[in-house]
């Protein structure tokens, strides 16, 4: 009777090792348990890099990530390169990265094996508008000075991607006010301020934020923006819209993981990002870099890419610029 129960005993215990043994590695870590990595698409700089590292500091400062996060910069291809990076991680729940509006339109002219609805949505954050700016030494000191100097002389302008928001801009408005240009792409914001300032450049499109101190400075000078309202700190920069050509577009700022990912990862990331954008560090950076705070979170996210996608995609055929 006693070998019984203990030949009893010893067969539940290797039952329970055994199952143990069957069950995924994965599955049996509490996510996150392990190294985050951050890939960022562009160079260091730009709008894509810095709410990276905003984001990064803000977890580490709340340790809301329980692990190191190693952020690296992998710019080509219009982000193609950064994002098929992580594409490539296809289930792995440790690399994360942040979109931006060649996300949307590199897909559209490139043979990408990925989508924007290709990844795990985690969350759409915030959105910004352009500037279209140029150096102090410019002769156009309006939109409409800029626009009579294009119609007589084609500019070159510059902007981040090759077919991007920031080539989308200037396109739409260059079809209404009836002038061409030249667009060149950068790949990093530094770059890209670099040719301007030199005078390689007629003008440049960019995010207010990476432009604000140069513009108060005196080094720049904004001619539009292409938001619906001006905001305070631009102080009496027009809109695009009040000078006659309407925009209607903006570039959205979020976070994916790669596909494939656990749901548990996916709600993981959820839940904190909904900590992130309640801090005050979060609330300074959106004001810093004149944002608006935009956010919307999994499939939301991912509906809303698809359709922002087609809108862009559109445009674009439109205008020519893909087939």
């Amino acid at each position: 009777m006693i070998l019984s129960k203990r030949l009893g005993t010893l067969a539940a215990v290797a039952a329970v090792v055994l199952a143990g043994a069957l069950v995924p590695a994965a599955a049996q870590e509490r996510y996150p348990s392990k190294r985050l990595d951050w890939t960022i698409a562009f160079g260091p700089g730009g709008g894509n890099d810095i709410m990276s590292r905003t984001l990064i500091s803000i977890l580490e400062k709340y340790k809301l990530y329980p692990d190191n996060i190693v952020a690296e910069n992998r710019p080509g291809g219009s982000g193609a390169k950064g994002w098929g990076y992580v594409f490539a991680q296809k289930g792995n729940p440790y690399h994360i990265t942040s979109t931006s509006g060649s996300y949307i339109t590199t897909p559209l002219q490139a043979n990408t094996p990925w989508q924007p609805g290709s990844f795990t949505p985690v969350a759409l954050l915030a959105s910004d508008d352009m500037l279209m700016v140029v150096n102090k030494n410019s002769k156009a000191a309006t939109l409409q000075q800029f626009i009579t100097a294009a119609k007589a002389k084609p500019p070159a302008i510059g902007g981040i991607g090759a077919v991007n928001i920031d080539f989308i801009v200037p396109k739409l408005v260059s079809e209404k006010a009836g002038f061409t240009f030249s667009y060149v792409s950068f790949n990093k914001q530094g770059e890209l301020i670099t040719a301007l300032l030199s005078g390689a450049l007629d003008a440049a499109m960019s995010n207010p934020g990476e432009v604000l101190g140069l513009l108060q400075s005196g080094d720049m000078r904004a001619l539009a923006y292409s938001g619906k309202s001006t905001p305070a700190a631009l102080g009496k920069v027009p809109t695009f819209a009040s000078q006659g050509y309407d925009i209607g577009i903006s570039l959205p700022r979020g976070l994916v993981l790669p596909p494939g990912v656990p749901k548990e990862a996916q709600q993981w990331w959820i839940e904190t990002v909904k900590k992130v954008v309640a801090t005050p560090e979060w609330k300074a950076y959106i004001d810093k870099q004149l944002l608006t705070e935009n956010v919307l979170y999994g499939e939301d996210f991912r509906a809303f890419l698809v359709k922002t996608q087609g809108t862009f995609a559109d445009i674009l055929r439109k205008s020519g610029a893909i087939k």
